[in-house]
């Protein structure tokens, strides 16, 4: 038997809109050391990894290992009937073919309990190794949507160069161009200001902008974001979900069409090829 507990509402909310967006169905990991998900969106240009660590949940109890198919529309609309300090209790029996949420008002006087049948999903094993990034942002994650959701208008394809001065987002359009810096600051002291800059060497790299501004779903489940690249690699941004886990998204890079790209915009490496860091 699975079972586990948040205790607000809002962590589950927050987590299943940062995720729906690149996929609608997924299948959710659970073992005796957390939940964990890997989903590619259906171009296959992009990959979702997500994880919440068992010892941060008040209760969590896992027999043994499930994979729970699920709806990720379904889940948010039924989480839309929940207060955000509403408990949230999931359920589902090791041979079971459902899920059960029960939801508990704050007060403890309103309960509500749900069951979604789970899905069965072809799903592809993904492998997200480890990767010795050369070079990295952490910066405000609001800033970091402010910006890909001001360039958007401009184009749809970001330029994204660091130096030891700083990152730069550049856009160029059929009308216009415009390029947004935000230079190095020293450490994010409070996780909601300043730049911090990581470099092994300079990068520059191009991205698709309206997959960045699909990944800023995540903001806010964290006050920064970590922006990681290195040369044929996919970009990883990494939002840490304070101390219980993470979430990270891969973004394959695109290339020239002289270079062999086949449509504009292709990507040079598939997301599973990069990778991101462990799941520590």
């Amino acid at each position: 038997m699975f079972e586990c507990l948040f205790e607000q509402a809002s962590l589950l909310k927050k987590i299943c809109e940062a995720i729906k967006e690149l996929t609608d169905q997924a299948c959710f990991e659970v073992s005796g050391t957390g939940i964990s998900l890997q989903a590619m969106d259906s171009s296959h240009v992009s990959l979702v990894s997500f994880l919440l660590r068992n010892e941060h949940f008040s209760q969590f109890r896992c027999d043994r290992n499930l994979t729970l198919g699920l709806n990720l529309k379904m889940i948010t609309k039924i989480l839309k009937t929940a207060g955000n300090e509403d408990r949230v209790t999931l359920r589902a029996e090791d041979d079971g073919d459902h899920l059960v949420m029960v939801i508990e008002s704050k007060t403890g006087n309103k309960i509500s309990s749900y069951e979604v049948k789970m899905l069965d999903i072809d799903q592809q094993a993904f492998g997200v190794n480890e990767t010795d990034y050369k070079a990295s942002t952490k910066m405000s994650s609001e800033e970091f949507q402010r910006i890909c959701h001001d360039l958007l208008v401009v184009g749809d394809t970001v330029s994204i160069e660091m130096t030891k001065d700083g990152i730069t987002f550049s856009v160029s359009g059929t009308e216009t161009s415009g390029c947004i810096t935000c230079r190095q600051s020293g450490t994010v002291d409070d996780e909601s200001v300043g730049t911090e800059i990581t470099l092994q060497e300079p990068m520059n790299l191009s991205f698709a902008l309206k997959f960045l501004n699909l990944f800023t779903k995540a903001t806010p489940l964290s006050n920064s974001v970590s922006i990681e690249m290195s040369a044929d690699q996919p970009l990883c941004i990494h939002y840490d979900i304070g101390d219980m886990g993470n979430i990270r998204y891969f973004l394959a890079p695109k290339i020239d069409d002289e270079e062999g790209a086949g449509a504009a915009g292709a990507p040079a490496a598939a997301p599973t090829e990069a990778a991101g860091g462990d799941d520590e």
